[in-house]
């Protein structure tokens, strides 16, 4: 797998878990998708990611 199509992959697993958690525990647990659409929207602009970071520590290539 590469390193866009995991880091997408990442992201759509946390933000569907944060919305269970979200409907099924506390709905608190919204601030937890807003940090995700914060991560995005920052990598967006900076070009940097703390989630590629450690997916090439972890292997994966471009």
């Amino acid at each position: 797998m590469k390193l866009n199509n995991a880091l997408r992959l990442i992201a759509g697993i946390m933000i569907v878990m944060s919305l269970l958690l979200q409907i099924y525990h506390d709905p608190k647990r919204i601030y937890f998708t807003a940090f995700i659409a914060v991560n995005l929207i920052q990598s967006a602009f900076t070009s940097w990611c703390p989630m590629i970071t450690i997916l090439r520590k972890f292997g994966f290539k471009e």
